[in-house]
């Protein structure tokens, strides 16, 4: 990880954004850009601006940084993530954490795009994530200790800290919108898996599989923020799913499913609001 690259993009965000004071971060994965439509924007920032950051690799990911704000909240919304598979190392996806880190938030909500592995899972679901499988293989905290990531060992016991599952919870119900639970689990990609590899994941516990938001929840607890997770199940796993495995799926799924994700993200906004 490059920390002064970390820097830098900080600098940077101070100076174009010498008011900024974000209480809450929005990470939006694979077809969730169009939430932004929800918040009051003040401005935004092309991901290529930034130190380090980069431009989004993929389509689905805006690649911009917002400052926006709802239900009074200010909030700083990554739309669109770097990926681990784009082969641009930890700096793109620390970038985000580093910022609501060290500009004063407190709060992180990740969602992403997730393939279904559990029978009662259908495209267009929502998936409040409960816990992860980080099945990278490596560790995004790996090489020299830096103190913004809090104790050298973390603990994991509770990264989607019960609170603001809560939220999410009430959230759902309040715009009327079912809400799953269960365990993600991410691989690096860019492939999808095996139907092997998903069977066994099962026998792991896991109940959606994507290839990202791990490494951004282990940064975020690391350093102290409360972390919640929403998964769009956009397609089945392999071996479950009758049809080949494409990215064209993920983001007609996410598109069909958008006026239920902003309803969510919406209450959701409204909760954290009324628990702070």
């Amino acid at each position: 990880m490059n920390y002064e690259l970390l820097d830098e993009a900080l600098t940077f965000i101070k100076g174009r954004w010498p008011d900024a004071s974000p209480r809450c971060g929005l990470i939006l994965g694979s077809g969730w850009s169009e939430v932004v439509d929800t918040f009051d924007v003040k401005d935004s920032i092309d991901y290529g601006d930034i130190p380090g950051m980069g431009k989004a690799g993929v389509v689905g990911h805006a690649g911009k940084l917002s400052w926006a704000s709802a239900a009074g909240l200010e909030t700083f919304i990554f739309q669109g993530r770097r990926h681990y598979y784009e082969g641009v190392g930890w700096t793109p996806i620390a970038i985000p954490i580093y910022l609501l880190k060290q500009l004063g938030a407190d709060r992180l909500v990740l969602t992403n795009a997730a393939g279904g592995a559990r029978d009662d899972m259908k495209p267009g679901d929502l998936m409040i994530i409960r816990d992860h499988i980080n099945n990278f293989g490596v560790n995004p905290l790996l090489g020299a200790h830096n103190p913004v990531w809090g104790p050298r060992f973390a603990d994991q016991s509770t990264i989607y800290k019960p609170e603001l599952v809560a939220c999410l919870r009430a959230a759902g119900e309040k715009a009327d919108v079912p809400l799953l639970e269960g365990v993600y689990l991410a691989s690096t990609g860019p492939t999808y898996e095996t139907p092997s590899e998903v069977q066994a994941f099962k026998r792991w516990g896991a109940d959606a599989v994507g290839m990202s938001t791990v490494p951004e929840a282990m940064l975020a607890n690391a350093a102290g923020l409360q972390v919640a997770g929403l998964s769009c199940i956009t397609n089945l796993a392999a071996g479950i799913s009758k049809q080949a495995l494409t990215h064209e799926e993920v983001t007609d799924t996410t598109q069909q499913t958008m006026p239920r994700m902003k309803n969510v993200l919406k209450a959701l906004w409204e909760e954290l609001a009324s628990a702070s």
